[in-house]
């Protein structure tokens, strides 16, 4: 029996990321020498193993532990 797949798709915003942490993230993913390589790194594999849609699945559920984190860092 094949199960239907979940479409995350659409719904009300729920997380708002400013235009500052936006293009500070893009410089250490893309510039900074000791986080980009590890960072890049890390999409390559998950470009190749993830589809889209759980790329995008991955991406709320980190950002919802980055928030409920407590620790720094």
């Amino acid at each position: 029996m094949s199960m239907k797949p979940i479409d995350i798709l659409g719904g009300e915003s729920v997380y708002c990321i400013n235009e500052d942490q936006w293009k500070k993230s893009f410089e250490l993913a893309e510039r900074d020498p000791e986080s980009s390589p590890r960072i890049q790194a890390a999409l390559r594999d998950l470009e190749t193993t993830l589809n889209r849609n759980e790329r995008a699945a991955l991406a709320f559920v980190l950002i919802d532990r980055l928030l409920k984190s407590t620790f720094p860092g």
